[in-house]
């Protein structure tokens, strides 16, 4: 039998222990969500973005999407093209044929003198960008200012029908008529909670220490909200009321508190440094938004 020193093992045991508390560390670190496919390091909500964000270690992509004239999910935030482009007008006013010549990355080239190969930088379609990355997950955050909840979750239902990707993407959105309408339309639907009830319950959690959570021990409910966001609270008074601003911030109880009757993943948006990256690590958050995957690249 092999005989080993004590200074060997003792070294030995170090090295496990160092690997076993890095293999924790990792395990518990939130995963990167790539805000706009990370629109601070390159045009967003285009395929060159999702290529780097992909090079840069992602673990989910986040993109914009709006309905064009022909119905079709086209990658793209702003309400009017001149936002980002050398187009103007808003994207229910062209086709997905005539956006996929439309370079997103105008503005982006001129305020970072950078060019960038048009081919990867023109208005996608969803339909394209699916078919492209079938083994990414995307969060997909609707954003049409204009658009038929009904009648754009009907293209939603066709469009994953046809691409089997309901597993590969979960739907956002801060109009909650549009989570409604593909609610109703199919059970397949993967959601996020209205951001209307996930800052309610946020608020009650950090502000009165309330913590009303519907017992849900079957399913898994998905919140995204800002880690910092600034509020307006309203105090009401018999003879009036008072307004004064406010910062509502996750804390551990929060946390605690969404995950209280249930399963809960819970991203954070605007984590852009490391103070915050580490507070949303802290408090055992599973993903954090970032602007720059590659400030946070593992």
């Amino acid at each position: 039998m092999a005989i080993l020193s004590t200074s060997k093992y003792v070294k030995t045991m170090a090295s496990v222990i160092l690997l076993l508390a890095s293999q924790t560390a990792l395990a518990l670190s939130p995963q990167i969500v790539a805000h706009r496919a990370g629109t601070a390091d390159a045009p967003e909500n285009t395929i060159y973005a999702i290529d780097l964000a992909k090079e840069n270690k992602a673990d989910a992509i986040w993109l914009t999407v709006q309905l064009s004239k022909d119905n079709q999910l086209v990658l793209y935030r702003p309400s009017d093209l001149d936002s980002l482009t050398e187009k103007k007008g808003p994207v229910s006013a062209y086709t997905a044929e005539q956006l996929s010549h439309i370079n997103a990355a105008y503005k982006f080239s001129k305020k970072h003198n950078q060019q960038f190969p048009l081919q990867k930088t023109t208005i996608n379609t969803l339909e394209a960008v699916l078919h492209k990355y079938p083994n990414t997950t995307f969060y997909i955050d609707l954003k049409s200012p204009d658009a038929d909840p009904a009648q754009q979750a009907q293209a939603i239902l066709t469009l994953l029908n046809k691409t089997k990707a309901f597993k590969q993407v979960r739907f956002y959105s801060t109009n909650d008529a549009f989570l409604t309408a593909l609610k109703s339309l199919s059970p397949q639907f993967q959601l996020f909670e209205s951001r209307d009830e996930t800052r309610t319950m946020l608020a009650n959690s950090v502000m009165s220490r309330q913590c009303p959570i519907e017992n849900d021990k079957d399913n898994t409910r998905w919140y995204g909200f800002e880690l910092h966001r600034k509020v307006e609270v309203v105090e009401k008074y018999t003879l009036g009321e008072a307004r004064s601003p406010a910062t509502l911030s996750w804390d551990k109880n929060a946390i605690d508190c969404f995950r209280k009757n249930g399963k809960a993943y819970i991203i954070v948006f605007g984590v852009n440094n490391e103070k915050d990256y580490q507070l949303a690590k802290e408090i055992g958050v599973d993903a954090v938004m970032v602007d720059s995957p590659k400030n946070f690249k593992k």
